[in-house]
């Protein structure tokens, strides 16, 4: 009760100019996330056949897209969590600082290059050169979600509570670290090192880190 009091008492502060530029980080992002959502799935190529071509020619044709749609749905998973981590701390921020619209940017330019390695995994055939660099991208995108997510913290603008260590970016950053990892051994099936993520998350709960 005493922590909902807190919070109302903080967000009844937040109002005019200050209000407003918040909630234009907050749709921007929005807007960012769900774009970048949009073009991984505009990356798939639709099959380009003639009307009277035989059934299997369309089966093989979807068949030789199935690389493109599991890295579409790893992806899309993937930013569908980055957002909710972002949703989940943005909900407790009570204050706007200035200094907050860089870090910010910098984990959106992350989530915005994920539409070109998802491509480039997917045409690569998840090989070494294509799956480092997609590994990397999730790497580079759970750090800049854990330094977005300190720096709101470490500047005082949310309000605290059970739900706001972090939301889980230690464990993202260490199911991609292992990623990247596997790609230099076995780089066709790295990003599977991403279903860890519960695992690492688990971990670092027990730690008092997430």
């Amino acid at each position: 009760m005493a922590k909902r009091r807190r919070l109302l008492m903080s967000m009844s502060e937040l109002h005019g100019g200050a209000k407003f530029a918040l909630e234009r980080i907050v749709f921007f992002s929005d807007a960012v996330f769900a774009i970048a959502i949009t073009l991984l799935v505009l990356e798939i190529e639709v099959p380009h056949l003639p009307p009277d071509a035989p059934v299997h020619e369309y089966w093989a044709e979807l068949g030789r897209l199935i690389p493109n749609f599991l890295a579409f749905v790893l992806s899309f998973l993937v930013i569908g969590r980055f957002w909710l981590s972002h949703h989940q701390i943005f909900s407790r921020v009570t204050h706007f600082d200035v200094a907050l619209v860089w870090p910010n940017l910098l984990y959106l330019l992350a989530i915005g290059v994920m539409p070109f390695t998802t491509a480039f995994v997917a045409a690569g055939h998840n090989t070494f050169v294509p799956a480092l660099c997609y590994n990397l991208n999730l790497l580079l995108t759970g750090i800049l979600a854990w330094f977005l997510m300190f720096w709101i913290e470490h500047k005082g603008l949310a309000v605290p509570g059970p739900d706001n260590r972090y939301s889980g970016s230690p464990g993202v950053i260490a199911a991609a670290a292992l990623a990247v990892a596997l790609a230099f051994v076995i780089p066709q099936i790295s990003q599977f090192a991403m279903v860890t993520l519960p695992l690492w998350r688990l971990v670092f709960h027990r730690k008092g880190a997430a």
